[in-house]
């Protein structure tokens, strides 16, 4: 039964090829299509996780403000100031932290064999490598014995390694941080960068070795990392253990900035499932497009057939061979063209390889661009579309053919 579906199916398609070859091309661009828009959709959401995931994925900032609730018997406008017992307080309260680093910062003269220039210096604990991704491109970043000894070394960032050094080897050599010599150590690998951040112009040195250039009794912010995917619970913990040793409502979110990139991050994961989900629905109606194609192309395969069926019919073929009949014309049409589709796709991506995105706006930011990689799993959908599309365009010819009188089909001109 089967062998005789696919015989018949062939030749039905070898009857009119020009037409079967139109109708196979219509399926394989909807196809492509909807493989390529998932493919982008795919894209994009990995273009987002890798921006994330060069400043560090499950990390937390915190940084003091000034109260605007009035609590404990305190006016509002109260300044908050941390000092490194806040640091331990976290740490000591604050469930699943993995590493934590206090974070001075000021605005430095650095100069080097007559070139000077402002830049901004921050001092952190070691953690602060693993906490926000730095990693060293030359040289090495400071260490625990650095720490301890208050070591004047500094690790330069990438681009003010170039504007202090040009093309010299950095690695060695000393540079002036507001008169007081730093050795450097290391230079940082550069970071994605917008606009007119600075963040490849900071500069990098121990948290102790900054007490040499500023008072560090009172530090700016806080930096850490964690293990679970339960970050509000994190945030509220540090703003209930700050909130309590403070006297300020846990609430009062001016009191106390914390920034959470895994909060932004489920933000921007919604706005990508959200495109996914766009770009898959315009798939299908271009894709739609093909099938309507196909019905159109099959109904006028029943019309002219009409005596065929009813010859078939006359010789005891039943309504149910006369619908798998052209259903399995539909469905050859539909399979070869999905097959073409998918080679298209492939085609396509493999030229198209990697779309502009995050590097148009962003120095360095081609690792965030989208890349066109058809995965197994957008193969997957592409085909079910296809199938459902498939079914629904072969099914009503062939309802229509399975349904003809065979005496009227006999009689027909």
């Amino acid at each position: 039964m089967t062998h005789d579906l696919v015989q018949q199916a062939y030749g039905a398609l070898q009857h009119n090829r020009r037409r079967t070859a139109l109708t196979m091309l219509g399926m394989a661009w909807g196809v492509a299509t909807v493989a390529l828009l998932l493919a982008y959709g795919a894209g994009f959401g990995n273009a987002i996780m890798a921006i994330f995931s060069s400043f560090g994925m499950k990390v937390m900032g915190v940084f003091p403000g000034r109260t605007s609730m009035q609590a404990g018997g305190n006016k509002a406008g109260a300044q908050i100031r941390f000092t490194i017992e806040d640091v331990e307080r976290i740490m000591a309260n604050a469930p699943l932290i993995t590493h934590i680093s206090p974070e001075v910062r000021k605005e430095a003269t650095v100069g080097y064999e007559g070139r000077s220039y402002k830049f901004g210096v921050q001092g952190n604990y070691v953690s602060i490598q693993k906490i926000r991704v730095l990693e060293a491109a030359e040289g090495r970043f400071y260490n625990e014995e650095d720490l301890v000894q208050k070591a004047r070394v500094v690790v330069l960032g990438s681009e003010a390694k170039e504007k202090l050094f040009s093309g010299k080897y950095a690695v060695g050599q000393n540079v002036r941080i507001d008169g007081l010599s730093f050795e450097v150590i290391g230079v940082a690998k550069p970071k994605m960068q917008e606009g007119d951040s600075d963040i490849n112009r900071q500069l990098y040195v121990p948290f102790t070795s900054m007490g040499d250039l500023m008072d560090i009794h009172h530090i700016n912010g806080i930096w850490l990392d964690y293990e679970s995917d339960q970050y509000e619970q994190i945030e509220k913990s540090i703003r209930s253990t700050l909130a309590q040793h403070f006297k300020f409502n846990e609430n009062d979110k001016r009191a106390v900035f914390v920034f959470s990139s895994m909060k932004q991050l489920s933000q921007f994961r919604i706005i990508s499932a959200a495109l996914q989900v766009l770009l898959a629905f315009i798939g299908t109606l271009t894709l739609g497009i093909g099938g309507v194609g196909l019905m159109n192309i099959m109904l006028v395969s029943v019309t002219q057939r009409t005596r065929e069926i009813g010859v078939e019919k006359a010789l005891g073929a039943r309504s149910r061979d006369i619908l798998m009949q052209f259903m399995a014309e539909a469905l050859a049409i539909t399979l070869i063209g999905g097959v073409l589709g998918i080679m298209l796709a492939y085609t396509v991506s493999f030229v198209a390889g990697t779309l502009p995105f995050y590097s148009t706006i962003a120095k360095h930011g081609e690792a965030a661009d989208i890349r066109l990689l058809i995965s197994p799993g957008t193969v997957v959908v592409a085909t079910a579309i296809l199938a459902v599309v498939g079914l629904i365009s072969g099914m009503v010819p062939a309802i229509r053919a399975s349904r003809l009188n065979p005496i009227e089909a006999l009689r027909y001109e």
